[in-house]
């Protein structure tokens, strides 16, 4: 975008909030530490807004308003306004722009709150690498013992649900930064999906399902107001936003050591990744820069059948800087920590989607287990071919069939041959991309065929 379609579009905005009886203004910190935090001011028409943002950005102390000043960057939302779609540049009615020379962010045309997170996450992954620092599209807790384990994973493939463990202290369920000490998170809140949400499932977040959090897109009972969670006639995309000290054993303030475990999430629709591989740093490497899932119905619209997905560093659309200048930089950081990187699947197993099952929550949970029990690290392996994936034989509490696709596969050996097949090409198709950047021994991490 032009600057000065920029400047039409900030005007266009100012001018909309200008006419409004009653504006909204939050003051908030990205970053929880204070070395790297930024502040944030938000301006809004609509109290949603301004409520959704106060519990997904740090919210300051009294004294520390007092001494807020000037904020470092402004948003300026004006979502129920449409940009001019005449404007250089617009295609459309909505416009969600970020200028980094004048630090604003404006909204038109779009009054989905969870922009204004992801622009500021946008913000930060163009600030943190400048500074020296890794910013991570990541969920993120913390052991007993003190042991960090961060979750990287695409909408979908587990990242709040798994990272909100009643045996360890949650840091931060979506964005956090890697710094010289350790990790710390982006956000003051959560902003989980409901859809299905029951206490039975994920007690944490159906608890914090509370006054002050902020319910989207859901349907509930005018009289009771009880809400359906499993009713999706909107949209399967129903979230809720809250303040992190609703889950119940957040660890506060939200900063940890460095991680001793990375988890790679993904959702595979073809039934063919296993439920966890062990990976070599260079297979890590391939399959961050990858960031490979597949897109189920829910989260986009017009997705009705799953298809495969590659989102650099789990978290293309927010990165600002070349995809492998974050991969060199996690690599660096992997190295300096003796990290152990998994890759786990929480989609299909025994088939493709429609023809398989989903692999069991309670399954994902066990091998998360194991990982932090150390389990995982002695466990006897097993070469999984064409992705040349490291196996456990064995995971307490899953069953043996369920670790090995093609075991578990109930179609025939064919079959399972040429979906693999597929699934391979598509990895290398979408990593050429990237492979003049990327040194010889990532590429030779991929899948071979």
């Amino acid at each position: 975008l032009s600057e000065e379609a920029f400047a039409i579009n900030y005007e266009r905005a100012a001018n909309y909030l200008n006419t409004r009886d009653r504006l909204y203004v939050f003051d908030g910190y990205a970053g929880w530490d204070k070395r790297y935090r930024i502040k944030v001011r938000v301006v809004c028409a609509r109290a949603y807004h301004a409520l959704f943002m106060n519990n997904m950005l740090i919210r300051p102390t009294a004294e520390e308003l007092e001494t807020y000043g000037e904020p470092d960057f402004t948003i300026l939302n004006a979502g129920q306004f449409p940009a001019n779609r005449f404007t250089k540049g617009m295609t459309s009615n909505t416009s969600v722009a970020i200028s980094f020379e004048r630090r604003q962010m404006v909204i038109l045309g779009t009054e989905y709150a969870g922009e204004m997170k992801k622009g500021v996450f946008t913000v930060m992954h163009y600030l943190m690498p400048k500074a020296g620092v890794l910013s991570l599209h990541s969920s993120c807790n913390e052991g007993p013992d003190g042991d960090v384990s961060l979750f990287f994973g695409l909408s979908g493939t587990g990242k709040t649900t798994l990272s909100a463990d009643p045996a360890r202290w949650l840091i931060g369920d979506d964005e956090h930064v890697w710094t010289d000490t350790g990790v710390f998170n982006i956000e003051g809140g959560c902003y989980a999906k409901t859809i299905d949400l029951s206490a039975e499932k994920e007690p944490e977040i159906f608890n914090a399902i509370k006054f002050g959090s902020v319910l989207e897109n859901v349907i509930y009972d005018q009289q009771s107001r009880l809400v359906d969670f499993a009713d999706k006639s909107i949209t399967e995309n129903t979230r809720c936003a809250y303040p992190i000290e609703y889950i119940p054993n957040v660890k506060l303030p939200c900063i940890g050591g460095s991680p001793k475990n990375i988890v790679l999430l993904t959702c595979d629709a073809f039934g063919v990744l296993p439920p966890v591989a062990k990976l070599t740093p260079a297979q890590a490497m391939y399959h961050f820069i990858s960031g490979y899932t597949a897109k189920i119905a829910g989260t986009e619209e017009g997705v009705t059948e799953p298809e495969a997905t590659f989102s650099a560093c789990f978290g293309q659309p927010f990165l600002v800087w070349h995809p492998v200048k974050y991969a060199q930089m996690l690599a660096q950081k992997m190295q300096e920590h003796d990290v152990s990187v998994w890759l786990v699947n929480t989609g299909w197993n025994g088939g493709r989607y429609g023809v398989g099952k989903r692999i069991s929550l309670k399954y994902s949970r066990a091998i998360i287990d194991a990982i932090h029990s150390g389990e995982l690290q002695q466990a006897d392996y097993a070469t999984y071919g064409v992705f040349n994936l490291q196996i456990p034989k064995q995971v307490t509490g899953v069953p043996d069939k369920v670790l090995d696709p093609s075991l578990a596969w109930e179609g025939s050996a064919q079959e399972f041959s040429d979906t693999i097949a597929k699934l391979a090409r598509l990895f290398q198709t979408n990593f050429k991309e990237y492979a003049d950047k990327a040194t010889a021994d990532i590429i030779a991490a991929g899948p071979q065929l």
